[in-house]
């Protein structure tokens, strides 16, 4: 926590952050198997949670929290005592840890919402991998789908030291797990509606509920210039920000025709109102205890919303300025009351993008990249349109990532980790940082063919060399909903190719040249087969190569992912996915999800 003290760290949603529970299972058996047992058991319990709690955060940077069990687990009734002190403790996610044989079915987790896993000790001395095959036949059968943890590698009994192999198990699960149970019981909040027929703005409440146990809440545009007309936002507040964005948003060169360029009064103008949009949008999200002050106490508590979206076009834009502003500032990881956690905003209220916008920050606990998945541009065009041959990570061909100027500024890559570009978790970005970030972003007025009522669009090029993923969840009638991943990197273009590839459309937006890693079969054939199968006009994209962590958490919510990259000594699915087909693991996937259905979808 270098840059944010532990103490400005907040949950600014309503309900407790989930807990991870740790259950020591056991030899129930007294009078000399249990007694033996149990300060190993134990210990594993409290090796796990350590291992957790060193490791991993919540995606608002608090701390991770383990519940270990009162006691071991030797039958039902000290199953049912855990079961009872972890609802208590307000317990998302659920580890069980052994070392010997246990009860099998007398000792599971049997909570069907829990992402649950189970750790069995690979020792030769007592048999924890065989109650780790036994409890998960149990889960199995009972249609409870549970993780398996086998360590390759046989230790001695008194061993306590947690294989490598073992610990990334448990960090994925735990990450994806908290992912889980984070979501559930927030808002979707749709800010308009349906934005130019785009699928993903018609928002599906059925999905949302369902397979993340989320609400759909909904407010009309309208509810902007009620509270803009009526003074209910914090006047303070907006004095304060309207400064920051003068001193720290540059406005840059307007292309508009002069004959459709504000005036610089009406700039202005426009400027203060985009602030003021910036404003009430999170506080429509999240509320704001300053309207209780001045006497608007129902819009004070907002609508608990993690993720949103914000129609903007066509109905506000022909009339109104863009969201493009409220968008980019409130998805970035800093504005005017400084550094904190970036907020979520779909644009185009594309509520399927925004989904996968909010798999990507709470998995990688950093800011998302919102984009248009535009063009592919093969090497033969580039070499067409610019006369140049490329080299390097673009020589097989990129894909032009661009929208209409909402990506977040820390889409820039002007945070740096171990000297290289990078998107950084809130709490390790410095003030220096964010200038760049700044200074590297231009607000281009917006063009006024496409937003007739003007407003202001972030423009910037991301650097080169990020990893980065790239998301999306689509719905598909009679198959319901499914996640696409590509792996990949960020890329530098030459600047005399960049600018003459850039000018071919808006040069106005934020651009990302992005090259995914080719398997050489199927969507990953080449660059082209990815753009080719892609199955919208926006992805998600979150830095590092978290591919893995998408699988693992579509897998807890049984959404079956139709396109990835990922290698498969990196995925991890609940155990029972293997009963479904080994051979073809994209396959068995589809069977599973299909079988078990959305994890929501039996309340």
């Amino acid at each position: 926590m270098a840059n944010i003290e532990q103490s400005s760290l907040t949950n600014r949603l309503k309900g407790n952050m989930p807990k991870i529970g740790i259950r020591p299972a056991i030899d129930g058996r007294r009078k000399g198997v249990r007694e033996s047992l149990e300060n190993q058991t134990m210990g594993m319990a409290k090796a796990v949670a350590k291992l957790l709690e060193d490791n991993l955060r919540h995606a608002n940077g608090l701390p991770i929290e383990c519940v270990i069990a009162d006691t071991c687990i030797g039958g039902v009734a000290e199953a049912a005592q855990t079961a009872e002190k972890f609802a208590r403790e307000g317990v998302g996610v659920s580890i069980t840890v052994t070392p010997c044989w246990c009860y099998g079915s007398e000792t599971l987790d049997m909570d069907p919402l829990t992402p649950k896993a189970i750790w069995g000790f690979n020792g030769t001395e007592r048999p924890g991998a065989v109650y780790l095959a036994a409890a998960l036949a149990a889960h199995d059968q009972k249609g409870l789908p549970a993780f398996g943890i086998y360590g390759r590698d046989v230790q001695d009994a008194n061993d306590t030291e947690i294989p490598k192999d073992v610990q990334e198990k448990l960090l994925l699960f735990a990450k994806a797990g908290l992912a889980v149970a984070t979501m559930r019981g927030k808002s979707y909040l749709q800010m308009g509606s349906m934005a130019m027929g785009i699928a993903g703005s018609i928002v599906n409440p059925d999905f949302l509920e369902d397979y993340l146990g989320m609400r759909f809440e909904s407010v009309d545009s309208t509810e902007f210039i009620r509270r803009m007309d009526e003074e209910i936002y914090d006047k303070a507040e907006f004095k304060r920000a309207l400064e920051w964005t003068r001193a720290n948003c540059i406005e840059g060169a307007d292309n508009n025709k002069p004959e459709n360029q504000a005036s610089r009064e009406r700039k202005d103008q426009e400027w203060e109102f985009v602030v003021k949009m910036a404003i009430i949008a999170r506080d429509l999200m999240i509320g704001n205890p300053k309207l209780e002050e001045l006497g608007f106490g129902e819009e004070a508590l907002g609508h608990n919303a993690i993720l949103a979206g914000f129609q903007g076009q066509r109905q506000w834009t022909d009339h109104f300025p863009n969201g493009d502003f409220l968008e980019a500032i409130l998805n970035s990881s800093f504005d005017w009351n400084g550094i904190r956690e970036p907020f979520l905003i779909a644009t185009e209220n594309d509520s399927l993008n925004g989904v996968a916008m909010l798999f990507g920050h709470l998995l990688s606990d950093t800011a998302q990249i919102f984009s248009d998945v535009r063009t592919y541009w093969s090497p033969e065009a580039v070499k067409r349109v610019t006369g140049k041959e490329i080299e390097g990570m673009a020589s097989q061909g990129f894909i032009h990532l661009i929208n209409s100027g909402s990506t977040t500024l820390d889409g820039t890559g002007q945070q740096t980790r171990d000297g290289k570009p990078a998107m950084k978790p809130f709490w390790e970005i410095t003030p220096e940082e964010v200038d760049r970030c700044l200074k590297a972003t231009s607000w281009r007025p917006a063009n006024r063919e496409y937003f007739r009522g003007g407003g202001f669009s972030s423009n910037f090029l991301t650097r080169g060399g990020m990893p980065v993923t790239m998301s999306r969840v689509n719905i598909i009638k009679g198959l319901g909903p499914v996640l696409q991943i590509a792996e990949g990197y960020t890329i530098d273009l030459p600047k005399d190719v960049h600018d003459i590839l850039n000018e071919r459309t808006d040069p106005t937006w934020p651009t990302t040249w992005f090259t995914p890693i080719l398997t050489g079969k199927g969507a990953f054939k080449d660059v082209y087969s990815v753009m080719n199968n892609w199955g919208a006009n926006h992805g998600a994209i979150s830095y590092g190569h978290i591919g893995d962590k998408l699988i693992t958490l579509a897998s807890m919510l049984r959404i079956p992912v139709n396109m990835h990259n990922v290698s498969e000594d990196r995925i991890f699915r609940p155990s029972a996915w293997s009963a479904f087909g080994t051979a073809d693991l994209e396959g068995a996937d589809f069977r599973a999800c299909q079988t078990y259905g959305p994890l929501y979808g039996r309340r």
